[in-house]
């Protein structure tokens, strides 16, 4: 069986003890090896005011990435849209296209990534309208064809008018799904932190895809599903090193926001049987454990949800696990023999 691509999602995380400084270099290491190991894509996601991820600014992390990768698309997964102007948007990015080609990809979301408060703070302006869909079409016109006089011929990107820089659409909601199908966008659904809707959303994506739009970017419909994953020699290393994603998510749960922490052994009593219900539920979409584990896991995933490419992202205390573990994935996961079967 031939699987589909394999990509990564980077939150850029903060253990305790290190410095953000430290952790920026971690998560450029890990760029560069996934370019060697033959990961799709990587994407950084925006996040703000939380000690445990250093991902504020997408654009800036995809520059320096680039500037050490060769092969590997670089991208937002995603550019929290109504934190930000579309016009320095499709700048920031069409930058970044001219100065390195086609590698780079714009995923788009509507939420803030953050806390209400945070989110007042970034917001443009005093007006609470949601426009999601009109800057989406704003961000379409202003990568555009050079000499396309639709939209606003008075303003333009620049750079960024015509680099066509390749538009995602994110969600973890019906919302998104519909908004992706409706412009003829990729989608990529955020199931490996809001799992219940993952049937129903890429269903009506798939359902009411329309390629026909004047903004589609795919000819048919194309979905990626997120997936927790942590690789170990063995089930029981990798299920003692996921303790440490399980005490971030229970720090969502709790409003607790810390750096990531060092594993336990016991999670339950770590973080409480009944916030460890929901960790359990909020990370539903997950593989776990040695490499014939997590592919079987990950080729499982893929055949539930019928999505077209999978992005795993991971959190360990110690980042030579991390990369351990997208070391070991990308052996067994891209092995010439695993896909010949």
């Amino acid at each position: 069986m031939t699987r589909v691509p394999l990509s990564i999602l980077d939150l850029v995380p903060v253990p305790s003890g290190t410095e953000i400084g430290a952790a920026l270099d971690q998560s450029l290491d890990m760029v560069k090896r996934a370019d060697e190991l033959g990961y799709e894509r990587y994407w950084y996601a925006e996040h703000h005011n939380s000690p445990a991820f250093a991902s504020s600014a997408t654009s800036l992390l995809i520059g320096r990435a680039a500037e050490h990768t060769k092969r590997i698309r670089l991208g937002s997964g995603g550019v929290m849209l109504p934190n930000h102007s579309p016009l320095m948007v499709a700048e920031y990015y069409g930058t970044l296209a001219e100065m390195y080609g086609d590698r780079i990809d714009l995923g788009l979301g509507r939420a803030p990534g953050t806390d209400p408060m945070t989110a007042a703070a970034l917001r443009r302006g005093a007006s609470t309208t949601d426009t999601f869909l009109e800057d989406v079409l704003d961000l379409w016109r202003y990568l555009g064809p050079r000499d396309d006089a639709r939209g606003r011929a008075e303003v333009k990107a620049l750079p960024g008018q015509g680099t066509r820089v390749p538009l995602w659409m994110l969600g973890s909601s019906l919302d998104g799904a519909a908004v992706a199908a409706h412009l003829g966008l990729p989608y990529a659904f955020a199931s490996h932190f809001a799992p219940d809707a993952r049937h129903q959303a890429l269903r009506l994506y798939r359902e009411r895809f329309n390629a026909e739009a004047v903004t589609a970017q795919v000819s048919a419909s194309y979905a990626v599903a997120g997936v927790n994953v942590l690789v170990a020699p063995t089930d029981e290393e990798a299920r003692f090193l996921f303790t440490t994603a399980q005490q971030m998510a229970a720090g969502i749960r709790t409003g607790q926001r810390v750096k990531l922490q060092p594993p336990v052994e016991d999670i339950d009593a770590t973080i409480g049987p009944d916030v460890a219900r929901f960790v359990d539920a909020f990370q539903a979409v997950r593989a776990v454990g040695s490499p014939a584990t997590v592919v079987r896991e990950l080729e499982a995933i893929q055949a539930d949800l019928g999505v077209d490419e999978l992005i795993v992202t991971t959190y360990t205390y110690d980042p030579a696990m991390r990369v351990r573990s997208f070391q070991l994935l990308a052996d067994a996961y891209f092995s010439e023999t695993a896909n010949s079967n």
